[in-house]
C-alpha cells in the first residue's frame, strides 16, 4: 500500500503481546527485516501508542515525520491514498498536525466527523474547525447535506517532534511515561518490549482527545480512496459482494428465507431461517447473533463478558508462537487436546513439565522429536509418548508446516507448567509464551 511513497523508513509497528509473532511473521513475508515492533504491555489507546512510536523515531532521526496508519483499514484506491499522503506531508513540513478526512458517501452514524475550516494557503489542507462525535442519523444527514464535514479516518501525518511538543503541552503525563517506557524498554529478538511500570502510568486517551482537538495547528486533507475502517460486521457486509437477496455467506452456511444478512462460519454448519438484517458470526471462541444495525455496540458485549470473568473476552483458542501456533480443541479437568502447527525450519524449546504427560500424533509433515537422550523422526500417522518429567523438544525439519495432535493428561494443564532448558527465541525458563 505504501510502496508508491518516496523516502520511507523502516516501519514501526505498535501492537500487543498476543499479536507479536503474527506481526513478525507478516513483516518477514513482506521482506521487511529491519522493522521495529513495539510491544504494549497494556492497552492505553492511541495517544500513548503513537507517543512511543514518536520517541522511537526521534532516536533515529530528530527530524522524523510520522505517518500513522491503523493496519486494518480498507483502501480501495491506493494511488488516491498516495496523493493524499503527499499532500499531508507538505502540510506537516509546515508544522501542522494533519489528519485525513474521508469524503462521506452516506449518513454514517458509526464514524466521528470533522468540520472543515479555512483553507491553508499554499497547501491542499484545511484548518479543522471542529471535531464531532458519532452522530444520530438525523444529524449525520445534516452533515452530509452541508458538504462541510468529513468522516474522521483516524490516520495522521505530523512531525514526530511537533506531536511530542503538543503532547507535552496538553498531556505531559502521557509524554513523560511514554518516553520512559521506550528508554527503559527490553529488546527481545525482533521486539522492543516497552517498560511496563512506566507505560502503565500513562493515562488512557486517544490522539484526537489528547492533542488534535486542543492544538491550534490541526489540519485536514481530503481523502477519496474507497476507504473503510471495517469497524463492524455490518461495514464488512457493506464492502462484500452479495447474492440477489442481499446476503453474504462465508463458510459452511445454509440460508433460507433470509435477506440482507451476513453469516460467517469457521467450524460448523450455521443455518438461518426467516430472518433479515442479521449478523451471525460463528468461531471456535463464541457465536454472535445481532441485528445488523446494532453491531457497532459489540464492545458492550465484551464489557459484559469481562464483568462476568469470562475468558472469551481476552483469549482465543488459536494462540500464535514464534515457531507457529496451537489451537485448543478440547479441554477437560484431567486432559486437553490441541492442534499444533510448527512452521518449516522452526522448533519448540527443550522443555519439561511437572504435572502432565503428552501424546503426539503427526497428521501432516515430518517431526524431529527429542525425548531425553533419544532423537528420532515421526512421519504422518505415527505417534509418540512424552512421559511426565521428561525433557523433550519438537522440531519441523521439512519444507511444509508440521501439523500434529497433542493429547495432554495430568493433574494440571496450564501453560505456565513449562521449564525451559534451551530456546532459540530467547524466552526465559518460566515464560509461558
Amino acid at each position: 500500500r505504501l510502496q508508491g511513497l518516496q523516502d520511507l523508513s523502516a516501519p514501526i509497528v505498535v501492537c500487543n503481546q498476543d499479536n507479536r509473532f503474527l506481526v513478525a511473521q507478516q513483516l518477514h513475508e513482506l521482506g521487511i527485516e529491519d522493522g521495529c515492533i513495539l510491544l504494549e504491555p497494556v492497552a492505553k489507546n492511541t495517544a500513548p501508542a503513537v507517543a512511543c512510536a514518536a520517541v522511537k523515531a526521534l532516536q533515529a532521526d530528530p527530524d522524523a515525520t510520522l505517518l500513522v496508519l491503523p493496519a486494518d483499514h480498507l483502501v480501495g484506491d491506493v494511488p488516491a491514498l498516495t496523493l493524499a499522503i503527499n499532500a499531508a506531508i507538505e502540510s506537516a513540513e509546515a508544522g501542522h498536525l494533519v489528519t485525513f478526512g474521508v469524503a462521506p458517501k452516506h449518513p454514517e452514524t458509526g464514524y466521528g466527523y470533522i468540520k472543515k475550516g479555512d483553507s491553508l494557503a499554499g497547501t491542499q489542507a484545511n484548518r479543522i474547525a471542529e471535531f464531532k462525535e458519532k452522530p444520530d442519523l438525523a444529524t449525520a444527514k445534516q452533515y452530509l447535506a452541508s458538504g462541510d464535514y468529513s468522516w474522521n479516518s483516524g490516520m495522521f501525518v505530523f512531525k514526530a517532534r511537533r506531536y511530542a511538543d503538543e503532547l507535552g503541552k496538553f498531556a505531559p503525563e502521557i509524554l513523560e511515561n511514554s518516553r520512559l517506557a521506550v528508554e527503559s524498554a527490553r529488546v527481545d529478538l525482533d521486539f522492543v518490549c516497552l517498560d511496563e511500570s512506566s507505560f502503565s502510568q500513562c493515562p488512557e486517551d486517544s490522539i484526537d482527545y489528547a492533542v488534535m482537538e486542543r492544538t491550534q495547528d490541526s489540519a485536514v486533507v481530503e481523502l477519496d480512496a474507497a476507504w473503510s475502517d471495517i469497524g463492524s460486521w455490518s461495514s464488512l457486509w457493506d464492502e462484500m459482494d452479495k447474492d440477489t437477496d442481499g446476503n453474504r455467506a462465508q463458510g459452511d452456511v445454509t440460508m433460507l428465507d433470509t435477506k440482507d444478512s451476513f453469516v460467517h462460519s469457521e467450524s460448523r454448519l450455521v443455518t438461518t431461517l426467516g430472518v433479515s438484517d442479521t449478523v451471525v458470526v460463528e468461531t471456535a471462541d463464541a457465536i454472535l447473533v445481532a441485528d445488523k444495525s446494532k453491531v457497532q455496540n459489540v464492545k458492550d458485549v465484551v464489557s459484559a463478558l469481562k464483568a462476568q470473568g469470562r475468558d472469551e473476552s481476552t483469549t482465543h483458542k488459536v494462540v500464535y508462537r514464534p515457531w507457529g501456533s496451537y489451537e485448543t480443541i478440547c479441554l477437560s479437568e484431567r486432559f486437553q487436546v490441541k492442534k499444533i502447527v510448527v512452521n518449516p525450519g522452526q522448533k519448540l524449546s527443550l522443555q519439561m513439565h511437572h504435572h502432565r504427560a503428552e501424546h503426539w500424533i503427526v497428521v501432516q509433515g515430518t517431526a524431529e522429536v527429542t525425548c531425553e537422550d533419544k532423537v528420532f523422526a515421526l512421519c504422518e500417522d505415527q505417534s509418540t509418548y512424552i512421559p511426565l518429567g521428561h525433557k523433550h523438544r519438537l522440531e519441523n525439519p521439512g519444507k511444509i508446516p508440521l501439523e500434529l495432535i497433542e493429547v495432554q493428561s495430568g493433574s494440571y494443564l496450564g501453560e505456565d507448567d513449562i521449564v525451559r532448558f534451551d530456546d532459540v527465541y530467547g524466552r526465559n525458563e518460566k515464560e509461558n509464551s
